[in-house]
């Protein structure tokens, strides 16, 4: 009888110690698996956080950018009728004063780009060409012409194609542009320090952007 007592109580002994590693195991699969979805939870928590952060900041970077100027443009316009009589022609002139007021704009709400959470990657695909808009304002002097050669609506659109074709030559000989390239440039370094600050990198057209100086290449 002793002998079925103590075997008895050696298996309950070892079924209990069993039962504590079972335990053990169960335990310590629970603190892992509740490890392990907290650090995830964080980390998809960081990846939205981040993605919504440089979508705000992209949004508010989409606004338009304007640099405005003045020209102006004094042009003499001839027109010649020839006659069939030799010397005998038809003329018609004027001095033409032009005031333009040109706006050079960007319309960064049009900026395109492609956001990789995972590898921590903005890549701006498209910047959008700068748009221009002439609006001059003509003043007519010393007008001339005859009865066979007189100003027509033909006449006024030469005019005005040929102060546009000027003042176009005079805006790209000025600082216009370049000052409209800078206020860009100023806006979508906005992008380069939040992504920096971030840990995230910047590309564009392929490249990596790590300053202002790459973004203002690229340009």
């Amino acid at each position: 009888m002793e002998n079925n007592s103590s075997n008895n109580l050696g298996f309950f002994g070892k079924l209990s110690e069993i039962r504590k590693w079972i335990l053990v195991v169960f335990v310590a699969f629970l603190l892992f698996w509740i490890f392990n979805y907290v650090i995830k939870s964080d980390d998809a928590s960081t990846i939205e956080y981040d993605t919504n952060l440089i979508q705000t900041q992209i949004k508010n970077v989409g606004k338009l950018v304007v640099t405005e100027g003045h020209f102006a443009e004094v042009l003499t316009y001839k027109d010649k009728k020839e006659t069939y009589i030799p010397g005998l022609s038809f003329n018609k002139k004027a001095l033409v004063v032009i005031n333009a007021d040109v706006m050079v704009s960007f319309d960064l709400s049009l900026i395109k780009y492609d956001i990789d959470a995972e590898r921590k990657i903005l890549t701006i695909t498209n910047i959008p060409k700068e748009e221009i808009k002439i609006s001059p304002e003509f003043k007519y002097y010393d007008t001339e012409s005859s009865t066979f050669n007189e100003f027509t609506g033909e006449d006024y659109n030469k005019i005005n194609i040929m102060a546009r074709e000027n003042l176009a030559k005079k805006i790209e000989k000025s600082t216009l542009k370049s000052n409209a390239k800078n206020r860009l440039l100023s806006e979508l370094s906005k992008m380069l320090i939040l992504t920096n600050s971030m840990g995230w990198s910047l590309q564009y057209e392929g490249n990596k952007v790590k300053t202002e100086k790459d973004l203002e290449i690229q340009l």
